[in-house]
């Protein structure tokens, strides 16, 4: 039997022991619900784009697969969810969740092969042209999607038979917050699992990770199915919470601001995608505030500036006061055990 310190499975569960950081992130995150009760519709939509974010995260920032085509499995799970609500094919909000989520998942499968055959020109190549399509698909069908005006007349029902969806998006904040967090949990117990190593294995080398038996196809299969289901879960709740589905869930920007999103918060390591989402959106609401028609601009700016200064040094630089004034608190303390 091998030692505690040679162990996998020991590794992997002190990796996935709870910090403190992370308990007051989630506590902020409920706070800022009760704090700001008039800002219910842009919290919403921070949260969605945080779920999206962690989506892509578990296939880049885990496995290795870039992506510029996300949005596929996002659309899928829009128009799956606005469907079952206008037809009343699966009327209760979270179980169309997961079907949704399921129909996502099986477009991801399906087109995981094609993806994992290519390095990282063909998958961004392939991921591109596998949402162009869909987008087409939806555009040609318009006698299921609504074309270019989207579905209309798409009416939620109660969550779970007793949350009624109100105007103000109250319950539809407390909703998808309960829905990163479910989601956010199993993402966290899958990436701390053997699993989860394995993919961090195949990412930094795939040859060695094959050479000594990881089974790299299917790994890469399995988390991209994985990415796929997730994605199909934001694209629901998009639906669900604004009751509209167009074309645009499809669009290339989407994809694009995912990755940017990506690049400010970080990947690899889950909450990337969920900082990534608060300074994006923060970002985006101050800059076309001040000039509502070149906000990209600005962002790009940002980006560029990560880039060439680093984001280890900007950290070092945001980081610089707390912790000198923990030094100083620290060393302000009497020293113990002296001569009385």
């Amino acid at each position: 039997m091998s030692a505690p310190a040679d162990n996998v499975g020991f590794h992997a569960r002190r990796s996935g022991r709870w910090r403190a950081a992370e308990f007051v992130f989630w506590l902020a995150l409920i706070a800022v619900g009760f704090l700001f009760p008039s800002r219910y519709l842009i919290m919403t939509d921070i949260v969605r784009i945080g779920l999206f974010a962690l989506s892509l995260d578990l296939i880049l920032g885990y496995a290795g697969i870039v992506s510029l085509g996300h949005a596929a499995f996002f659309g899928v799970g829009a128009y799956a969810a606005g469907l079952m609500a206008l037809h009343g094919i699966v009327p209760e909000p979270v179980l169309a969740l997961l079907v949704a989520g399921l129909a996502a998942a099986v477009l991801g499968f399906a087109t995981s092969f094609l993806v994992i055959r290519g390095v990282d020109l063909t998958r961004l190549m392939v991921t591109l042209g596998i949402a162009l399509l869909m987008e087409a698909l939806a555009e040609r069908f318009s006698d299921i999607t609504g074309g270019t005006d989207g579905l209309q007349g798409i009416v939620m029902q109660p969550i779970l038979g007793v949350f009624e969806f109100d105007i103000f998006g109250k319950v539809g904040f407390w909703y998808s917050v309960a829905v990163l967090f479910v989601m956010f949990l199993l993402a966290r117990r899958i990436v701390h699992s053997p699993f989860g190593l394995s993919l961090r294995a195949i990412r930094n080398n795939p040859l060695r990770a094959a050479a000594v038996g990881i089974p790299v196809n299917r790994r890469l299969v399995a988390v991209y199915t994985l990415g796929a289901f997730y994605a199909g879960i934001a694209g629901a709740l998009f639906t669900q919470t604004t009751q509209l589905a167009s074309l645009d869930v499809f669009s290339f920007e989407r994809s694009a601001d995912l990755v940017l999103v990506l690049v400010l918060g970080g990947t690899g390591y889950l909450y990337g995608g969920l900082i990534g989402a608060v300074i994006f959106k923060i970002l985006q609401e101050i800059f076309s505030t001040i000039t509502p028609q070149y906000w990209l601009f600005w962002i790009g700016l940002v980006l560029v500036t990560i880039v060439l200064i680093g984001r280890e040094r900007l950290e070092r630089w945001v980081l610089y006061v707390p912790r000198r004034l923990t030094k100083l608190l620290r060393g302000s303390k009497p020293a113990g055990g002296g001569a009385a």
